[in-house]
């Protein structure tokens, strides 16, 4: 479960959750409610949507056309179990038969849904929202106006300092415990994007994300995918220092410190423009406000940790296969980068993987898949430029993969696991051979089952077919992650056992869950609209430019508990809450639409990005 990122500044942001989020009065009482895809469904692929309401009901249901003529019909499911005490009932509505492209509506328990559209090509055009995302994340000079209208920011960062590893302590592991100290070392790390809706830049979630979508670009011609991996690209080439073989983990640092006389980026709610117009000296306390303190992963010529490396080197690599026919000497250049950072990866004695500063914003613990991503796409792109390191890459993906299939790790496509990515093309390197591989293809395969029965199973057990929890951190993005593996398992062996579970993982996040709003900004028919995101929230009037952070995908649902202080508006922040109540909500899990509710309403290049493939592989 990740920690949330934003967990250091509840001191600032105190206890007005409740409050902030208005009654629905003007809205008459229903009895049910539908609750489907709102962007729709592929002509052949299987259908579902729910009715839910207070208790079971018998009888059919219609699909009817705009202009109210029924164009299917059938009978509504039994219930799959309780929502809440308020909806104790909710029942599956299954019109896969229905193939014929348009717009429609579900009727059923005496309810009508929102429309949705059933068509061959629904998705590309969710995929190229979501890379508009990426496109408003950009720091740095080369920003993309946009909805926002983003300016150029944090240009301190061409000759930033940095500094020795900061030492945490306290409860959550927080809370800095030594001033930081300067290495007397200045590094040009302009660019890259924000992470969250705040402005730190993660070496972690940026290769993570960057790698992504290079996966996703690889079988896709899309400039605008194109110019955010190459954006993208250019920042990790500037977080590895290939001559004095030196990685870079974190700019910037969200946590501030009282004991130490500064401010950290989550304590201070502005534009990031705001930032370059300071005037600090060292020891003011907006100091590390504009002039970010970057922290590496290591020190010169030593071990990196092997997560970073594993995903940094995948990036690098998937670039040259994208490049070889193309352009050969880029291709060439991309793969020397990624070879020498694979070759500097700590692989004994690992410890505490580096992940950011603290540890605590992102927890993770797995290492093993990430090197098994990052030496098959060296591997595949090896072999597209006739590198005879190729063979040699090839037996390290299939050693690292033998390490993480014994060590019994039993996460799923997300920001802390790649091995669904490593392993759907490590099976396509072993189908071309490998001599002297430690795993089989039926072993790789067969963990891509193992992945999606687990979430089959979960689903199996969850009224509306969630397999990822909604009371636990990152449901949106592991649904994205189950839908995207299932594509990829089919892709692989041509078994569709799948198919049904990832559309259904899909359509939750699409508005197939208890609240009825999508999970991406600026998609379905209901969608959140104020996220917990610095720049969207001053970039206008929230009542008419609140769409703007178009494509972002947020956190979700999550654990009930973590709504009970949320705080006051940050100083500055322009209010924001939406009519979403307490009456879908169940006694496990919230969902609340309001600017300071960042377990619901943070958006982030990882959850994004993890979309970004789910919709491009749809």
């Amino acid at each position: 479960m990740r920690i949330p990122r934003w967990a250091s500044a509840l001191a600032l942001i105190g206890a007005l959750a409740a409050q902030a989020v208005p009654a629905q009065a003007a809205v008459p009482a229903q009895a049910g409610h539908v609750r489907l895809d709102q962007v729709g469904y592929g002509t052949s692929e299987p259908k579902q949507a729910y009715l839910m309401t207070p208790s079971a009901v018998g009888g059919r249901f219609t699909v009817v056309d705009p202009r109210g003529r029924t164009v299917w019909s059938g009978r509504v499911g039994a219930s799959r179990g309780g929502w809440s005490d308020k909806y104790a009932a909710v029942q599956p509505i299954d019109f896969s038969g229905l193939e014929r492209a348009g717009t429609y509506r579900i009727r059923a328990g005496g309810v009508t849904s929102p429309p949705f559209r059933i068509g061959s090509d629904l998705f590309s055009p969710i995929a190229d929202r979501t890379v508009e995302f990426f496109q408003a994340q950009r720091d740095g000079a080369d920003v993309v106006p946009g909805r926002l209208g983003r300016k150029p920011a944090h240009l301190a960062d061409r000759t930033a300092t940095v500094y020795d590893t900061p030492v945490f302590r306290g409860d959550g592991g927080d809370e800095l415990a030594e001033p930081l100290r300067p290495s007397g070392v200045t590094v040009d790390v302009e660019g890259g994007w924000f992470d969250a809706g705040d402005f730190v830049k993660f070496t972690h979630a940026s290769a993570y994300s960057t790698a992504s979508l290079l996966f996703a670009r690889r079988d896709r011609a899309d400039p605008a995918l194109a110019a955010e991996t190459r954006f993208g690209l250019r920042w990790l080439d500037k977080v590895w220092d290939d001559d004095r073989k030196v990685l870079y983990a974190q700019v910037g640092i969200g946590t501030g410190s009282p004991e130490h006389g500064f401010l950290g980026d989550h304590d201070v709610w502005r534009l990031p423009e705001d930032d370059d117009r300071l005037d600090v000296r060292p020891g003011d306390e907006k100091y590390f406000i504009k002039h970010r303190p970057v922290f590496a992963a290591n020190r010169p010529g030593e071990p990196i940790s092997p997560n970073l490396v594993g995903r940094v080197a995948a990036s690098f690599a998937l670039a040259a296969q994208i490049e070889a026919r193309r352009d050969p000497r880029l291709a060439r250049s991309y793969l020397e980068q990624g070879a020498s950072l694979f070759a500097l990866a700590k692989t004994s004695d690992v410890g505490e993987l580096v992940t950011a500063f603290p540890h605590a914003y992102y927890p993770e613990d797995s290492w093993a898949d990430d090197l098994e991503f990052g030496a098959t796409q060296l591997a595949l792109a090896g072999r597209a430029l006739r590198d005879p390191r190729a063979g040699g890459w090839a037996r390290a993906a299939t050693h690292w993969a033998a390490v993480y299939l014994a060590g019994g790790d039993t996460d799923t496509l997300n920001v802390y696991n790649t091995s669904a990515l490593g392993h759907y093309d490590l099976v396509r390197l072993l189908r071309a051979g490998i001599p002297g591989a430690e795993v089989t293809e039926a072993q790789l395969v067969g963990d891509l089952r193992r992945q999606l029965r687990s979430g089959a199973d979960s689903a199996a057990a969850s009224p509306f077919g969630t397999a990822a929890s909604v009371s636990e951190f990152d449901v949106a993005t592991r649904s994205f992650g189950f839908a995207a593996t299932a594509r990829l398992y089919r892709s692989l062996t041509g078994d569709r056992s799948f198919d049904a579970f990832g559309v259904r993982q899909r359509n939750f996040t699409l508005g197939a869950n208890a609240w009825g709003t999508t999970l991406v900004v600026g998609v379905g028919s209901r969608f959140p609209e104020c996220p917990h995101h610095q720049a969207a929230n001053l970039s206008g009037d929230p009542d008419g430019g609140h769409r703007v952070l178009v494509g972002g995908v947020v956190n979700g649902p999550n654990a009930a508990e973590l709504f009970a202080d949320l705080g006051e508006m940050p100083a500055g922040a322009i209010p924001c809450a939406k009519p979403y109540t307490r009456e879908f909500d169940s006694v496990s899990a919230r969902f609340v639409d309001e600017l300071t509710s960042w377990p619901s309403s943070e958006p982030a290049i990882d959850f994004t990005a993890t979309a970004v493939l789910a919709f491009s592989l749809a």
